[in-house]
């Protein structure tokens, strides 16, 4: 068996200077009595180093089987116990990087979860925006629509109404050139032309006039005629009064501005 720790030879020693003091004790005899020490002569002849013999080498003893095995049964044990607190490391090692592995796959599943959980929220939210602005887009169309259509309708009513005031002008102008023209053969027939009058006699005459026709007030502006002219164009309007109505009553005015020009 190898020796990995170094304690065989260590052990090998103490054991044989164990057994070599053991022996040295038993040989020694207690019981004779100590002689006293008598010198004697010694004779002694010189060597040189090279004459020496070595000394023996004592051989060390073999340790006993039975220590030998229980060093081995001691080196197995140990070697057993340090075999099993390395497996027990190895499985403790081994269950730390499951743990590990575990938090980070729980990590990453949670993680991967709140991402998509995330996702699904930014989904619904932008779905929500695109509904909200397609309802928004929906309601504004329909308030453009219905203000189009109000505004047509409005253009149409405007047209109608300002076509029915044409109308109604026309047949108001018709209707007023007639009573004018009414008017003008009314006065013509009560005038009275003096010598001075001039052959192209023009002449504007305002007449404020009372419901009815009665003349209140005339008055001869702009005339290419004398004051004699005026004064016959202004009684021929109060011989005129009552003066005719107009066959449309609603163009009935008081005040009247009248272009004379009589006929001969």
């Amino acid at each position: 068996m190898r020796d990995r720790h170094g304690i065989l030879p260590g052990f090998i020693s103490v054991l044989v200077h164990v057994v070599l003091f053991g022996s040295f004790l038993l040989a020694f005899d207690f019981s004779q009595p100590v002689q006293t020490a008598v010198l004697l002569p010694i004779e002694a002849t010189l060597v040189t180093e090279e004459e020496l013999e070595p000394p023996p080498v004592d051989e060390l003893p073999e340790p006993p089987a039975r220590s030998i095995e229980v060093e081995e049964s001691r080196v197995a044990l140990e070697e057993e116990k340090r075999l099993a607190d390395l497996r027990a490391e190895q499985e403790r090692i081994r269950l730390q990087q499951d743990e590990d592995r575990k938090r980070r796959e729980k990590a990453e599943a949670d993680r991967k979860r709140r991402q998509e959980a995330e996702t699904e929220r930014r989904r619904a939210e932008a779905e929500r925006r695109r509904l909200e602005e397609m309802e928004q887009q929906r309601v504004k169309n329909e308030r453009l629509r219905r203000e189009a259509e109000q505004a047509e309708i409005r253009r149409r009513q405007e047209q109608e109404v300002l076509e029915e005031q044409n109308r109604i002008l026309a047949m108001q102008a018709d209707d007023k050139v007639r009573w004018v023209f009414a008017l003008q053969q009314a006065i013509s027939r009560n005038f009275v032309p003096p010598a001075s009058v001039p052959i192209d006699l023009e002449c504007v005459v305002d007449v404020r006039q009372l419901p009815g026709g009665t003349v209140a007030n005339v008055s001869v502006g702009r005339c290419n005629g004398d004051a004699a002219v005026k004064r016959a164009i202004e009684a021929a309007v109060y011989k005129a009064s009552p003066l005719p109505p107009p066959d449309n009553p609603r163009i009935f005015d008081r005040d009247l501005r009248i272009t004379f020009k009589p006929e001969y």
